[in-house]
């Protein structure tokens, strides 16, 4: 499973992971779907590619998934990084699903349980509605280390004992585990 860190967990995310599918993922989107939505890849926007979110994605260790992950890496080293492009790897990841989608057995979670920031923090009304469906908000849609942890904490979401990173001798552990052997 990749994940963002701009992310908070409410729920196990691992009983959303129905059947067993290539590759599961994040709308980034804001518009309402209903509740019952197809889990299908939608067909490509404006500019030619959907908007999926890439801070949640979860990969089975299968050719399908392989593949998919072999073309974003491919779509990431063919972007032009630099600081006045402002390049990320969403575009890359989008462009990948859409050139894999007839090869890679995809899986689109619940806009309910995993809702992108621009839908959850900003529609008071739909997170009322949705009460108790939420698995993992992504805090996106805003700029800034600063703003996110002020989003999160106006939102009752900041979930971290800071009194916690205070302490010495703490540490972060980051394991990265091959996946193309």
């Amino acid at each position: 499973m990749y994940n963002d860190v701009d992310m908070v967990w409410l729920q196990d995310p691992f009983q959303y992971l129905e059947g067993k599918h290539d590759a599961y993922f994040m709308d980034d989107m804001t518009p309402i779907k209903p509740l019952d939505h197809s889990h299908d890849l939608p067909p490509p926007g404006k500019k030619g590619r959907t908007y999926m979110c890439s801070c949640m994605i979860f990969l089975r260790p299968t050719n399908g998934a392989k593949l998919l992950m072999k073309k974003r890496i491919e779509e990431l080293q063919d972007q032009p990084w630099s600081k006045a492009k402002k390049a990320n790897d969403q575009p890359a990841f989008n462009w990948a699903l859409n050139k894999t989608a007839h090869q890679v057995d995809l899986y689109l979670l619940s806009q309910a349980a995993f809702p992108t920031g621009g839908l959850y923090f900003k529609n008071e009304t739909w997170v009322k509605e949705t009460k108790g469906k939420h698995v993992i908000i992504h805090n996106n849609y805003i700029m800034g280390f600063d703003k996110k942890i002020k989003r999160f904490r106006d939102y009752g979401l900041w979930l971290v004992d800071d009194h916690a990173l205070q302490k010495k001798n703490y540490c972060f552990a980051i394991f990265l585990v091959p996946f193309f052997y």
